[in-house]
């Protein structure tokens, strides 16, 4: 992938979580014209702004245009406006990789509140639809793109207790499936992967006995995604690609 992103503007959506973190500094390795990221957690964002200083800091000198944007990506209002600011600065959007995502287990869908089916559907599908749909047009307008979903093995295997979640993430799947077939004809690919749990500090706090040899490496996983997002891919398209691991 050697230069294969070095006149690219990409936009990854929670970019400043732990994978985001992860795919914000494989995309540097290959400077990229622009990096613009989203976040809603100053904590993480300040985070992950003092690893990209360290970077410019290091002897690999970076000329990639990095940016910060605040916004709330199940609210179409905010997305139009940060696309169009987007737009503004860059003229285009080449690759966008939507790592937004929230899970909630451990309840049978009797125990389950409306409020968190609603978020799961909100934060897992409703927010890819959303970015898709206001995306798209801007890679038409120069018959190019990329856009890479995070869904889960969930969402083609439940294990029971996971309802809300397993069904949005099944939705993101034929989502996607159903969208790759709008755009299969304009030089434009939309994929999503599928793993397991990921071996993030969030999840080893609030997993504190598990087996993490088994757990999804989020520079594995980011791998992966920077292929989809190469032209090494073009012929794949509408794929839900299993990132399984050991599990």
């Amino acid at each position: 992938m050697k230069n294969g992103f070095s006149n690219k503007v990409v936009v990854i959506t929670g970019g400043t979580g732990a994978l985001g973190k992860v795919l914000t500094k494989s995309f540097l390795n290959y400077n990229p014209k622009a990096i613009i990221s989203t976040y809603r957690s100053e904590t993480e964002l300040q985070e992950l702004k003092a690893e990209v200083n360290s970077l410019s800091d290091s002897s690999t000198k970076l000329t990639t245009a990095i940016e910060f944007i605040k916004t709330d990506v199940t609210k179409e209002n905010e997305i139009k406006k940060v696309f169009s600011d987007i737009i503004q600065r860059h003229e285009q959007i080449h690759i966008l990789v939507n790592v937004v995502g929230g899970y909630i287990g451990g309840k049978s869908s009797t125990e389950l509140d409306e409020s968190e089916w609603d978020k799961m559907f909100n934060m897992n599908l409703k927010s890819a639809f959303l970015i898709s749909k206001n995306v798209i047009p801007i890679m038409m307008m120069n018959h190019y793109g990329k856009i890479v979903h995070i869904s889960s093995r969930t969402g083609i295997k439940a294990e029971g207790n996971d309802s809300a979640y397993a069904a949005s993430k099944a939705g993101l799947i034929r989502f996607v499936e159903s969208v790759s077939q709008e755009v299969k004809e304009l030089n434009i690919n939309i994929n999503c992967v599928l793993p397991t749990i990921i071996d993030t500090k969030a999840n080893r706090i609030a997993m504190p006995g598990a087996d993490y040899s088994k757990w999804i490496n989020p520079a594995d996983l980011s791998n992966v995604i920077m292929f989809l997002c190469s032209d090494y891919s073009k012929i794949i398209n509408g794929s839900a690609i299993p990132t399984y691991g050991l599990s």
